[in-house]
């Protein structure tokens, strides 16, 4: 209902409208009466009715006094102005305070009825706009974060956007003026992915650099680009430690390495030259794989650093090599093949022709299990895939290692790398009384809850409610039989349940059939 104000400084008006006008039938309710322009401003100010029906000539202020008042204070108020005079001016000065009804005295219920009806009409259809703008502002913010990466990725890969449009959208998607001097990151997933892996990194980026740093990203292909605001004209201690810290990071969580190069600063216009700058920087990873992230600085004196190679000896000798293997030497098998790829680093030549010699090397020690020669093309398929000396080499070195040693891994791990690390935060945090689903994914692992949710119930049968519910119970009915001591009140707050006792028993009694205290009994 909408709340109406009565202003009058006649008591017998103020009463008599008060009585003879059905409020409830008219969809509102009186809030409350004053006697002169004063009350009611102290009145409007501390309850802020949506109406106020208000007589013009009073004591103190006047009624277009307090209609002047209440706009410059810009409250939501319409105003119905009661007058027993009909002169212009005053119904001119209403009019300019935007008043809705100016109503002359003596009127009856019918009247200041209809007045009232129009005004609710006015007031439904301001909020209906309200709604209508609140509802699109809340579907534009929910847009504008694709929007602005979608914009990004268009940008920096198509050539046919140029400045003018640059400058069109910036504008509409609230991106910073041109002025702002900027640097491009890449990152480059060097394994196997998904789609969420990829949007895990750049929350995380989010978090560490904060919207003030990080201005745009966006993903293509295997790839997270971010463009951040560096005013300095060399990279600084601060920017590599935070990009550090975001790999850092990522690797802890899924235990997938990534590839990062810098461009050089410029402004955000010149976003795309930086991202194929970023582009020609990364596929020199091969061999700059031991640097935190690639730079102009760090090919340039790779390019500078290459020497005549012709004196380096890269054969290998694969019959001493074999021998190892067979005998299972492990250790001189990993030294031997160590050896070879710090010739290969040392002789610098094309990626591609390292990777023949890589593959030549693979092929040799394959033969000594008849397994992996049935999937030989997709094991060489594997290997060329790699992007750097550093992966060739474990690569290499693990078929190796565990040819030698006879251990080869048979079966994959039940769960995946992501719900392993689950069900160890699960473990850790039983006494947490904030151990959600929501808030292992979205504050722990920087994912989306509902992804996890369903990748949770897959791997282990369970969700994550009920498995959390298990283990909590699992643990309580441990604790009250191991000890005849254990107070109920002290298991539920251990266990997470915080200061709701009542609460652990009743979840407790539907897993076991039993209360704590009985259960303890028997």
């Amino acid at each position: 209902m909408f709340k109406v104000l009565l202003v009058d400084d006649e008591r017998v008006i103020l009463d008599g409208i008060s009585r003879f006008v059905n409020w409830q039938a008219l969809g509102t309710e009186l809030a409350g009466t004053a006697r002169n322009g004063l009350e009611a401003l102290e009145f409007i100010t501390n309850h802020q009715p949506d109406i106020v029906i208000t007589d013009i000539l009073m004591p103190g202020m006047d009624g277009l006094e307090l209609v002047a008042k209440v706009r410059a204070m810009e409250l939501p108020v319409q105003f119905i102005m009661l007058s027993g005079f009909s002169d212009f001016e005053y119904a001119r000065q209403a009019i300019r305070y935007g008043v809705k009804e100016y109503l002359l005295k003596p009127c009856n219920e019918e009247t200041i009825a209809r007045a009232i009806t129009e005004v609710i009409q006015d007031l439904e259809q301001l909020q209906h706009k309200e709604r209508f703008m609140e509802r699109l502002q809340a579907e534009f913010r929910q847009a504008l974060p694709h929007a602005r990466e979608q914009l990004f990725k268009e940008f920096v890969t198509n050539k046919t956007y140029g400045k003018r449009d640059w400058e069109r959208y910036r504008g509409l998607l609230g991106i910073r003026s041109d002025d702002a001097k900027v640097r491009l990151i890449l990152f480059e997933l060097e394994d196997s992915h998904e789609y969420e892996h990829l949007f895990a990194l750049k929350n995380i980026a989010l978090d560490i650099l904060g919207h003030e740093q990080l201005l745009l990203s966006t993903t293509i292909g295997p790839q997270v680009i971010l463009l951040v605001e560096d005013e300095e004209a060399q990279i600084s201690d601060h920017l590599y430690s935070r990009i550090d810290q975001i790999k850092r990071i990522f690797y802890e969580y899924y235990k997938i390495d990534t590839s990062i190069a810098l461009s050089e600063g410029g402004l955000i216009s010149e976003a795309r030259r930086m991202f194929r700058e970023a582009q020609s920087l990364i596929s020199h990873r091969f061999y700059l794989e031991e640097s935190i992230m690639i730079t102009k600085h760090d090919v340039v004196n790779f390019e500078e650093s290459r020497t005549n190679s012709e004196d380096i000896d890269v054969q290998i000798d694969e019959e001493r090599l074999g021998m190892l293997i067979k005998a299972g030497r492990t250790d001189e098998v990993q030294a031997m093949i160590g050896d070879y790829f710090e010739r290969l680093a040392n002789w610098r030549m094309d990626a591609n022709m390292t990777k023949t010699y890589a593959i030549t090397l693979y092929l040799s020690i394959i033969r000594h299990d008849p397994e992996r020669t049935k999937h030989l093309m997709a094991e060489i398929a594997s290997l060329d895939s790699i992007h750097t000396l550093t992966g060739l080499q474990s690569f290499v070195e693990k078929a190796a290692l565990e040819i030698a040693s006879r251990n080869y891994e048979s079966t994959r791990h039940k769960h995946s790398s992501i719900i392993r690390k689950v069900l160890e935060i699960i473990q850790n945090n039983l006494g947490n009384p904030e151990l959600s689903l929501n808030s292992v994914a979205q504050e722990m692992l920087y994912m989306n809850a509902d992804y996890l949710g369903k990748l949770f119930k897959k791997e282990t049968g369970e969700k994550f409610s009920n498995y959390v519910t298990r283990l909590r119970m699992e643990k309580a009915i441990e604790m009250i039989t191991s000890s005849d001591d254990a107070k109920i009140f002290e298991i539920a707050e251990s266990l997470g349940y915080g200061d709701n006792p009542q609460y652990f028993s009743k979840v407790f009694k539907k897993y076991t059939g039993f209360t704590p205290s009985e259960f303890k009994s028997s």
